[in-house]
């Protein structure tokens, strides 16, 4: 008994002995993220960019890594960093480089921006780390795109080489750690055009500023050509806002399952850049391989999405109204138009508040309501047609003899309008809400059933949807 005893006392204290030795995991770095003899060094550069517009008011710094073989005539790939040198980057990329395991890229590291206290003595900083990082939205990715890369290319090497920076996105990568690597997966999310390799560290996919939703966002869009490198360890986080190592994990599954590239290097460590930096030189590998090729995506398994994809065709950026972007779908420049089944043409005349109708043949049209400032139409197999006026938060009906009534109001601001495909129900967006109301029609075209039924996702940026023209299929 007493040997038994003793063998359980043993045999526990090597389980503890092994926990507490996986806890604490020293993730030593390897020969690629040390300086190594005959390898080209690239040189480091330190600028401050205090111009945004879009963060206005903001100051930040930011480095430039130059590699040695940078030539200015072939414009260089580009890996983007938040919060600064990470991961022992530029030696990291002078050896992967010199190895041909990475192309010539030049490493932008930038800062979160803040805005100093005109009182040094009394006053406080504003940080504006988790207001850029954290939050879901394309604010982050256009300061990037649209200023401070901008203002890299205006710089040159000490010798003078102009920098010149590759704009596919297949040349681009972008990375970070805790709030800067989700700040680098929405960049990819929001603009896969212009950046298409993520290096993920600690990220931090949680209740901060909406980054937990991420999972279910990536099952329900249909996949975008990223390719995505994640880390964490399972002593990460556990607080108010979420658990990370959980919180990675169900991205992971979220990306496998929605048909990304994704590779993950799972640890035990904390909130730290310890394992991330030792890992750092094989994630560029991987994220790299196969350049120049495109990445790609894979089928998912989002059977909705399946039902509808075309697998030859990708995303296309469509081009928004110049200054515009959250508002694009409430502001349309063409009028809202439909056809009847008697092949009239209805088209909204919302400055002059009219609506007007063409004959069958495209001719001979007339004002057949005035007094509207419509948005959005849609007729019927009957011929009713139902009309959205955001300005005054009204629905209107207009029978075929041109005939109308108000059929509701009270939505915030009703946009996109539509019917079920039996024509039973009607659908109408609420562009300032995140919702879409259902109304059942009665015969005579009146509303009932009034429901706020379908929910929308809504960016960090904005309190509203900015939803707008809806169809539904058969």
């Amino acid at each position: 008994m007493q040997k038994t005893r003793l063998l359980i006392v043993v045999l526990f204290l090597l389980v503890l002995a092994a926990t507490g030795f996986a806890q604490g995991t020293d993730y030593s770095l390897g020969p690629d993220s040390q300086v190594q003899p005959g390898v080209p060094k690239g040189e480091v550069l330190k600028f401050v960019f205090d111009r945004s517009k879009i963060f206005p008011g903001t100051t930040r710094e930011y480095w430039i890594y130059i590699p040695a073989q940078y030539r200015p005539e072939t414009p260089a790939c580009l890996y983007v960093s938040q919060d600064g040198i990470k991961a022992g980057a530029p030696t990291v990329f002078d050896n992967l480089i010199y190895k041909k395991e990475m192309p010539v890229t030049i490493g932008v590291f930038v800062m979160h921006g803040r805005v100093t206290t005109p009182d040094v003595n009394t006053g406080q900083d504003r940080y504006n780390r988790s207001f850029e990082y954290d939050g879901l939205g394309d604010n982050y990715v256009r300061f990037l795109l649209e200023e401070l890369l901008p203002d890299v290319e205006t710089k040159t090497a000490s010798d003078g080489r102009a920098i010149h920076l590759s704009y596919n996105a297949a040349d681009r990568a972008i990375g970070g750690e805790s709030s800067g690597a989700i700040a680098a997966f929405t960049a990819a999310w929001e603009r896969p055009d212009a950046f298409s390799r993520v290096f993920s560290a600690i990220g931090t996919y949680v209740g901060l500023r909406g980054g937990e939703i991420y999972p279910t966002l990536i099952r329900k869009y249909e996949p975008k050509p990223i390719r995505v490198y994640l880390q964490d360890g399972s002593n990460d986080l556990n607080i108010y806002a979420g658990d990370w190592w959980m919180a990675n994990q169900t991205m992971e599954r979220a990306l496998v399952f929605s048909g990304y590239e994704v590779n993950h290097a799972w640890g035990d460590n904390g909130h730290n850049g310890k394992h991330s930096t030792a890992i750092f030189p094989d994630a560029m590998r991987w994220l790299w391989r196969d350049w120049p090729q495109p990445v790609k995506t894979g089928p998912t398994k989002n059977g909705t999405l399946a039902d509808i994809i075309i697998p030859s065709e990708n995303w296309l950026i469509i081009t928004y109204p110049e200054g515009d972007h959250a508002n694009f779908a409430l502001h349309t420049t063409q009028p809202g138009q439909a056809f009847t089944p008697d092949g009239r043409l209805y088209s909204l005349e919302p400055e002059k508040k009219q609506i007007r109708a063409s004959d069958a043949n495209g001719s001979k049209a007339k004002v057949i309501a005035k007094d509207i400032t419509g948005a959005f139409i849609s007729v019927g197999h009957n011929g009713d047609a139902y009309v959205t006026e955001p300005s005054t938060s009204k629905v209107w009906l207009i029978k075929p003899d041109g005939k109308r009534s108000v059929v509701d109001t009270g939505l915030a601001y009703p946009t996109g309008v539509t019917f079920s495909a039996d024509q039973t129900q009607l659908f109408v967006a609420d562009g300032h809400s995140h919702w879409v109301y259902i109304y059942s029609i009665r015969a005579d075209g009146t509303l009932i059933n009034k429901q706020q039924y379908f929910w929308l996702h809504s960016p960090d940026n904005l309190d509203w949807s900015g939803a707008g023209g809806m169809q539904v299929d058969d």
